[in-house]
Parts: structure tokens; C-alpha cells; sequence
């Protein structure tokens, strides 16, 4: 069995520069601000949407166009990143090949706009004059979205209906501009500012819409108009169906809410989020959201995290959901209120979520997975993604630090990203101990909420406590450490 090598040579490294990003500044005048006016169509499968965005300029360059991504476009006929491997198609397509998209018919306010993009997957809008930093501008959009029959984070699915990012997201912006990200198969490419939302969405009266935020609905003439506001989230989100029903509970006096069609034991699935809601908060600090939301939904994998709302997959079996949502809830504090760039750095937020659900299983001896079980358990799985793709390709790139698009699919993905990141961080946690460990996570909860943390940042909150972690954190993420 090998061994992790001497890490403690690493740690005079520096890990490569990384992208900086504008945080998101707590005040309401310092975050993007969306308004939309929306109702779905059954019938047509179609969302109609009016849509306005107010955008602050928090760089310091003029800016004479904006850029937004078009993600529901992955899903249209001939796309060339498509929003699911060839592993989960016949799960996620239950009918066959079915597909979507996005219109933009206007955008006022502007001067023209465009798509474009390496796969139509953004809106580049031209502004009628600068927008100076400091400065604010609104856009006023009108689009359509046509929704696929699909299991998926954006379609119709055999069950319900899932709506997220089915609307213009501006991109976040880099050292080089606009960061323009094309969508991939594997793993979540979504690179999300936080901003303050206002909807009223309309759908038929025997429809239920599960969403993010705070809000209430009024019935008439036939249909249901939700008015929701979620302030300081990284997206908008929304499950529609006609069966749901939900158990109610409270963690720490957070309302946690369990919505579900086909689940038998629903009570159980409550159970992990109250549980898991109250140890992360407990171990990483409160949560930032009013409300949690979890939601069993059509969806090919075991679950996706939004701000203050999870989705849970109907496929998993009794004894994985309360795992799935345990994972969900911990992305509340590693993607949701502590944003990174996912797409060239998945590990920082599925690394640390999963390295997180094995904190709690090891506090929560009932879901059967002890803290070492779970570490082992990644160890294991690594090992054995080595040993395949060495003997088939010669070699394994085990980089941590590398784009979506840079996998061969699911598993290697998986391994990286998840099992790999899991145990860096058990090693990070043996290395410098329980106390500096966890301050150091703590600080980096605290210090990058509401923001984008490159991983730079993350290092750095970690060095604070201890000169060994920048080693620790390099020798895994160039490949240079054998596990």
C-alpha cells in the first residue's frame, strides 16, 4: 500500500497565480440586481420571461460592453458541449433525445447585443455609452426558453419541472475581462456573483413552485402567481410539479423545508438536513441563508446545491439520500455563501463539501460511515482510478488544478475532484492538527462569504495557521504527492 510522500519538502512552493475576482460586497448597492416577470407553459413546455438587471461596475476599467452567459443554450440541437456524459444519457433523456434553448428577442437600454461565444453561450450586449467603475447601468431583456424532456438541472422531467440557470447570468469578471465559460459535462461550470433577486413567477393553479428565498403566491384565473425575493444568492431556482408534498422542521432556528413526490420515508431526509444544517453551522459558522430548501426532483446524478436549496435525486436509495443531502447542505457554505471558480478549480467546492459530509458522518454514528470509513472509502476509490488509467494510458493526470473540459468523463472527474480533494483535506487535518485545521476553515467561511475565493485565497487561510499547508496544498494539486 503507498504511502503519501514527505510533503513537508513542498512547503517553500508557491502555488501558481490565480484568477482575482470582484467580491460581492454585502451592501445591495454593490451586487448585480435582477428583476424578472415570468410565467411557464405546459403545454409548449416554454418559459416567458421579461427581465431587467441592474449591474454595478466594481472594476476599474471602463466598461463598453457586458457579457452574460446563456447556459439553457447547451441544451439546444447541435451544441457542442452538451449537458450530459454519454454514462448518464439514457437516464437523463427518458424519451429520447429531446432538446431546448434560449431566445433573446430584446435587450433595451443597449446599444445592440450578439451571441456568441465559443458555443452560443453568451449574450454580449453593447452599451449606449461607458459604464465607469462605481457607476450603475439596467438592461432590459426579453427572452424565451423552450425546456427539454430531461432529468436534468434545466427541463421538463418525468416528474416535474426544474428551472435553473435558465436565465441571461452575467459572467463574473477576471483579471482578463469576462470570464466566458462554455458548459461541460462534467461537473458544475457555473462561476455565479451573488446578487439580489426580485420574481414573480406564474404557473398553472395546480402546480407547486419550490424556490430559493422568501415568498408567497396568489391564486386567480386559473393560475398561481409566486412573488419570491432571495437576497444575496449566487442564483435563482425553481422546481414546479403537481404531487409535491413536505415535512417541515428547524435547526438552530433556520425553517428547513423537504418537498418530495415518491419518497417513502421523507422524515429521514429531513433528518440530514436539520442535522447536517446545524453541524456545519456549528463548525464552519451560521448559515447566511432565511430558509433551507430540499427537493426530491428528475435529476441523472444525487444531487445539485443552490443557494439556500438543494435538489436531491428520486433515483437514490434510502440509505444514500441522507449522504446526497448531507453533500447538498455542506455546498450551502462551500459553492453558495463561499463562492470559487468551478469550472478551473472543482476541487475547492466538491473536495471540501465531500471532505465536509465525511466531518458529519463521523458525528452522526446513525447513517452507518464512520469519518475513517468515508476517508478510506476515497483512498480506496483513488487508488484504484490510478492503478486503471495508468495501465490504459501509461499514465494518470492527477493535476487537481485543471478545467472541466480537461476530463476524460464521469470517473476521472469524480476522483479528482471528489476523492482526491477528500483527502488532501484529511491530510491537511492530520497535518496541522484539529485546532489550526479548523480555524483555518473557519476563517476562510468568514473572511470570503459572499465572494469568489481563488484558491490562492484558500491556501492562505490555511498558511495563517500553519507554514506547512501551502506544501500540503501543492503537493496535491500539481500531482506531485503519491497516494
Amino acid at each position: 500500500m503507498k504511502k503519501i510522500v514527505s510533503i513537508a519538502l513542498c512547503a517553500g512552493l508557491i502555488l501558481p497565480a490565480a484568477a482575482a475576482f470582484g467580491g460581492c460586497s454585502k451592501k445591495t448597492g454593490g451586487r448585480e440586481s435582477y428583476e424578472m416577470n415570468l410565467e411557464y407553459f405546459p403545454e409548449t413546455r416554454t418559459l416567458s420571461a421579461d427581465m431587467s438587471v441592474t449591474v454595478p461596475n466594481r472594476t476599474e476599467n471602463a466598461l463598453e460592453e457586458l457579457k452574460f452567459q446563456l447556459w439553457a443554450n447547451a441544451y439546444r440541437e447541435g451544441a457542442k458541449y452538451t449537458p450530459v456524459s454519454d454514462l448518464y444519457e439514457s437516464a437523463a433523456y427518458y424519451k429520447g433525445k429531446s432538446y431546448g434553448g434560449i431566445s433573446v428577442t430584446e435587450v433595451g437600454n443597449a446599444e445592440g447585443f450578439s451571441v456568441t461565444g465559443e458555443d452560443e453561450n453568451v449574450l454580449s450586449v453593447r452599451l449606449t455609452k461607458p459604464l465607469y467603475p462605481a457607476e450603475k447601468t439596467t438592461l432590459n431583456f426579453k427572452f424565451d426558453v423552450t425546456l427539454a424532456e430531461i432529468n436534468h438541472r434545466l427541463g421538463v422531467g418525468e416528474h416535474g419541472v426544474n428551472l435553473s440557470h435558465f436565465y441571461p447570468v452575467l459572467c463574473a469578471y477576471g483579471q482578463q475581462g469576462f470570464l466566458e465559460y462554455v458548459y461541460a459535462e462534467s461537473g458544475d461550470p457555473f462561476v455565479n456573483e451573488c446578487a439580489d433577486f426580485k420574481i414573480t413567477l406564474t404557473v398553472p393553479e395546480n402546480y407547486t413552485a419550490i424556490f430559493n428565498g422568501t415568498g408567497e403566491y396568489v391564486a386567480q384565473n386559473g393560475k398561481k402567481a409566486y412573488h419570491i425575493v432571495a437576497e444575496n444568492v449566487r442564483d435563482a431556482v425553481f422546481v414546479l410539479g403537481t404531487d409535491y408534498k413536505s415535512v417541515k422542521a428547524t435547526a438552530d432556528g433556520v425553517p428547513v423545508e423537504y418537498f418530495y413526490y415518491a419518497d417513502e420515508a421523507p422524515e429521514l431526509a429531513l433528518g440530514a438536513a436539520v442535522e447536517s444544517l446545524s453541524y456545519f453551522s456549528d463548525t464552519f459558522g451560521d448559515y447566511a441563508y432565511p430558509r433551507y430548501t430540499v427537493v426530491e426532483t428528475d435529476f441523472p446524478y444525487g444531487g445539485m446545491e443552490y443557494s439556500g436549496l438543494s435538489m436531491i435525486s428520486s433515483a437514490l436509495r434510502s440509505s444514500e439520500t441522507p449522504v446526497a443531502v448531507a453533500h447538498e447542505t455542506a455546498h450551502q457554505w462551500w459553492y453558495a455563501m463561499v463562492g470559487s471558480n468551478q469550472f478551473e478549480r472543482s476541487w475547492q467546492d466538491e473536495g471540501l463539501a465531500e471532505f465536509s459530509t465525511a466531518l458529519f458522518l463521523g458525528e452522526h454514528e446513525k447513517y452507518g460511515i464512520t469519518y475513517d470509513e468515508a476517508v478510506s472509502s476515497s483512498e480506496k476509490s483513488y487508488r484504484a482510478f490510478f492503478s486503471v488509467y495508468s495501465q490504459i494510458n501509461g499514465e494518470a493526470d492527477t493535476k487537481m488544478d485543471r478545467p472541466l473540459t480537461s476530463f476524460k468523463g464521469d470517473y476521472e472527474y469524480r476522483n479528482i475532484a471528489y476523492d482526491k480533494g477528500v483527502i488532501l483535506f484529511s491530510r491537511l487535518k492530520s497535518t496541522l492538527g484539529d485546532r489550526k485545521f479548523f480555524n483555518g476553515l473557519k476563517k476562510y467561511a468568514e473572511k470570503y462569504n459572499g465572494k469568489i475565493a481563488s484558491g490562492e485565497d484558500l491556501v492562505a487561510c490555511f498558511t495563517a495557521a500553519s507554514g506547512n499547508a501551502e506544501g500540503v496544498f501543492r503537493s496535491f494539486t500539481e500531482g506531485l504527492c503519491v497516494i
